[in-house]
């Protein structure tokens, strides 16, 4: 089948390593265009654009991929089906209506429609994610699914675990849906969530919050965002692993103390644990190498 793959994060490159080894491989990979990325703000191109290099396969980055000039590129090659992950921008008329679309989505709608469907669902606590295979439309997430397949979220999953299991099998469940051309179903109005994009204000370890759910958050964000706690001083300091407290009480709620070697950070209900650190400027480490240059600081 003659395909067109948009996509652009390092997830949808995931989806297109396994697509390109499949009887659709793409004709043409459109992705976002080159943006500055790393702390030197260097501009650098998307995953899906290094990736498809790397696999020969052309690769097109509009600034406005539902520009006249984009349609007519992606028309030109007649594709039989458009296929788009994680492509970071809209679809909008004519194009979505000029071809027949397949779109893979990391979860199980109507739960977790919109733009971080990994993260909350790791934050929410639930069990169970998976991917579904389903036809774009004009209002977000909502149009009719042809596939699905589960994928448990284990209790220690961060987004660095979880996303490319999710990966992989999307690829898997696009390249069966243009194998087989399932059937396709409305979705019910029943049960659906909307993933949020994730804010500036959703990073912070909100003390108000239970401590099970700042956890839940720690592991959401990690390690492509990062969450983090507010310091006495007015620094961020950056979390990347924590647990939830055992052993009595912690400190009170948005206050951080060194307790006996560990790093105690109090909630509404409980405390959670800072087992690993990222101080601005320099590298992740183990609370207790941050304890020794800054618990004479703290509480406790």
């Amino acid at each position: 089948m003659r395909t067109v793959y948009l996509g652009t994060s390092e997830f949808a490159a995931t989806v297109l390593d396994r697509l390109a080894t499949s009887p659709h491989r793409p004709q043409l990979v459109v992705t976002r265009p080159d943006a500055p990325r790393g702390r030197g703000r260097k501009l650098a191109a998307p995953p899906v654009a290094a990736t498809a290099q790397l696999l020969g396969i052309e690769v097109f980055q509009p600034e406005d991929v539902n520009s006249e000039a984009a349609r007519q590129r992606i028309a030109a090659l007649e594709p039989e089906t458009i296929a788009i992950c994680a492509y970071g921008a809209l679809i909008k008329e004519p194009l979505l209506s000029e071809h027949q679309m397949l779109n893979v989505h990391p979860s199980l709608l109507p739960r977790w429609r919109g733009a971080a469907p990994v993260e909350r669902a790791i934050e929410a606590g639930d069990e169970e994610t998976g991917v579904s295979i389903m036809r774009p439309t004009a209002e977000l997430d909502t149009g009719p699914v042809g596939l699905q397949g589960a994928e448990a979220i284990r209790p220690d999953d961060t987004y660095g675990s979880l996303a490319p299991r999710l990966a992989a099998l999307g690829g898997e469940l696009l390249v069966e849906a243009l194998d087989l051309a399932p059937s396709f179903r409305e979705q019910p109005d029943t049960g659906a969530t909307y993933a949020e994009k994730i804010q500036p204000e959703d990073r912070l370890l909100d003390p108000d919050l239970g401590a099970d759910r700042l956890e839940r958050r720690v592991r959401a964000l990690t390690p492509h965002i990062g969450a983090y706690v507010e310091l006495p001083w007015d620094e961020r300091l950056g979390v990347t692993r924590a647990a939830l407290a055992s052993g009595g009480e912690g400190p009170a709620a948005g206050q951080l103390a060194a307790s006996d070697g560990r790093l105690l950070y109090g909630a509404a209900k409980g405390a959670l644990e800072l087992l690993e650190v990222h101080p601005a400027g320099k590298r992740p480490m183990d609370a207790e190498a941050w304890i020794r240059g800054y618990g004479e600081r703290l509480v406790g």
